[in-house]
């Protein structure tokens, strides 16, 4: 079922969560352990990261696997799940022959993200190549089998690092709606007012897709350095002086969880139709947020 059909239906607020794939030489083991206990909360469906080549020249990633993660998981719990698509190192050529790898899998929803393109510069450029398949429109053929993907693209609610202002991003995002996007999951935030005046800001210029609030608990202090720096988000003042205070990692874990509670609570009671989370690998703190509000 396409993620937008999900909230069409949907007659309470709905969960999802994001995995990551095993390290190279891992087994599936992990991710099977997770949604053994995850699946409890019925979630819509699952977003599978793709990795990029961490050395290029070898073509080889740390964490492969992202289709073929996707394709167990609806095998064995029929869920509904969402490969990420970089244009990062691919042609459009293989770009094509992954799609068709998708659309062969009966996977309905693709997440189409940038990376570090060399092939695209531009996430809007692999959502039109989507598209472009969505009417039998292939490379060299035309009139060819049309595919059904639902195309999911990335929001900032505090901006892409590249853009030189909310607005002008924006205006982007819009352009990839009009490119063929049918929805939007955030970049993850931690300060609900900047999610509601993003949406607001979305909505002023037109763009009336689903846009599905992305929630990470933060897990240990060390994030207070590496979430700002990797993901150029900001982090409430409160929430930083709660971890500060506290006297151990498990206080800070606690802290976490009770603040994405208190995040999710808010969303829900927004009329929120959906909530993707952000899971890096844990599920006990995802367990917790979801036991206590569902």
């Amino acid at each position: 079922m396409k993620i937008i059909e999900h909230i069409a239906n949907a007659n309470k607020t709905l969960v999802s969560f994001e995995i990551l794939p095993p390290l190279r030489g891992k087994s599936m083991d992990s991710i099977f352990n997770m949604l053994n206990i995850l699946k409890e909360f019925n979630p819509a469906f699952i977003n599978v990261t793709y990795h990029k080549n961490e050395k290029e020249e070898l073509n080889m990633s740390r964490r492969p696997g992202t289709i073929g993660i996707c394709a167990a998981i609806m095998n064995k719990y029929n869920i509904d799940t969402v490969p990420h698509l970089l244009c990062a190192n691919f042609s459009k050529e293989i770009i094509e022959d992954l799609l068709i790898d998708l659309y062969f899998l009966g996977i309905d929803n693709i997440l189409a993200l940038r990376g570090d393109s060399t092939k695209y510069n531009h996430a809007i450029n692999l959502v039109k190549q989507i598209n472009y398949l969505n009417k039998g429109k292939y490379i060299y053929i035309e009139g060819g089998q049309s595919s059904n993907f639902c195309i999911g693209v990335a929001g900032y609610p505090e901006k892409h690092f590249e853009s030189p202002n909310i607005e002008t991003d924006i205006l982007y995002l819009k352009e990839k709606v009009k490119a063929g996007a049918n929805y939007i999951i955030t970049q993850m935030f931690f300060d609900n007012k900047k999610y509601f005046h993003f949406v607001e800001k979305c909505r002023k210029v037109g763009i009336k897709v689903p846009i599905i609030p992305g929630i990470k608990p933060i897990s240990s202090k060390y994030q207070l350095n590496t979430l700002p720096s990797n993901f150029y988000i900001k982090i409430p003042e409160e929430l930083i002086q709660e971890i500060k205070k506290s006297k151990n990692e498990q206080s800070v874990y606690k802290v976490g969880i009770e603040w994405a509670i208190k995040q999710s609570k808010e969303l829900i009671n927004n009329g929120v139709k959906i909530i993707h989370y952000y899971t890096m690998g844990k599920h006990d703190n995802i367990y917790c947020i979801l036991k206590e509000i569902y």
